[in-house]
């Protein structure tokens, strides 16, 4: 082979690698765009709280200069916000909770077993995803007042893990339907049955899917509003929304004080869902290849 006929075979190549990497700086820039999008409001709100509201009048965009403190004391310094960040952090874990052992104990008959009615079942599932919550809001605070759950913790819980169910029936059952089947054999055989083998290796093998959708429902309920809006609404279990939304109407005047209470109020999902990221992440992939 000559020479000539070697460059005329690199070069198709070499262009097809160059189209790859200008999609892939395409992707970076699309990414960073959004990235920015995103960060750069919660990074206004967080900084704008060091502020005085003469700073805010006098230069919105502007930095903190001085450095104010007194606004995060003031919301720090107050019983009410203790009290909603307790009643969030109680609802989010319940609800994190009951999704999660709900959702695999689900995923797990619809993944690994076959009976009549499987796929029909799971699509009813599926289906929920395109159930918007404010068709159900109305009916469903009729039946919690039936049962006497409005105000209660329990009256927020059990919806949000009905409404979060959907979506983590779908990512969890790629997920256990990848374990191999030898491994059920091989555990069968060894003399542990179909519960020990749930909770032993299935469990521990599917632990980044489970963290995925832990994620996903514990910030879903921590950011929640129309479901505590009518139900636990001005009663000791008011979430960090709720209050957010009341002591905007409380201080409508201070908007520096304003924007110290929703930094506070964002920052414990933010740090969460930072710290879990690359669970997440590896936890959806998992879902896609199955």
């Amino acid at each position: 082979m000559t020479a000539l006929e070697t460059r005329r075979e690199s070069t198709p190549s070499s262009g097809r690698k160059g189209k790859l990497s200008d999609v892939g700086a395409a992707a970076y820039f699309v990414a960073i765009l959004v990235a920015g999008f995103s960060i750069v409001p919660v990074l206004y709100i967080m900084y704008s709280a060091f502020r005085t509201n003469g700073q805010l009048s006098a230069s919105p965009a502007g930095l903190p200069d001085p450095f104010v403190l007194s606004n995060y004391t003031a919301v720090l310094g107050d019983s009410a916000f203790w009290q909603m960040l307790f009643a969030s952090t109680v609802i989010a874990l319940a609800t994190t909770a009951g999704v999660v052992f709900l959702g695999v104990m689900a995923a797990y008959p619809l993944a690994r077993y076959e009976f009549p009615g499987r796929e029909g079942l799971y699509a009813y599932f599926t289906a929920g995803l395109l159930f918007p919550i404010t068709v159900a809001a109305l009916p469903l605070y009729l039946i919690l007042l039936e049962l006497g759950l409005p105000g209660t913790p329990w009256g927020l819980v059990l919806p949000q893990v009905a409404f979060q169910l959907p979506v983590t029936i779908v990512i969890l059952r790629p997920f256990v339907r990848a374990i191999p089947r030898e491994l059920e054999e091989a555990a069968a055989i060894d003399g542990a049955g179909r519960v020990q083998f749930f909770f032993r290796i299935l469990l521990r093998l599917t632990t980044p899917a489970l963290v995925t959708v832990g994620v996903l429902a514990f910030v879903g309920s921590w950011n929640a509003y129309l479901l505590p809006l009518l139900i636990v609404q001005g009663s000791e279990w008011t979430t960090l929304p709720l209050g957010v939304a009341r002591f905007q109407s409380d201080h409508s005047q201070d908007t520096a004080l304003i924007l110290a209470f929703l930094s506070l109020a964002m920052l414990p999902a933010i740090l969460f869902f930072t710290m879990m990221e690359r669970k997440i992440v590896s936890g959806l992939s998992g879902a896609v290849k199955g």
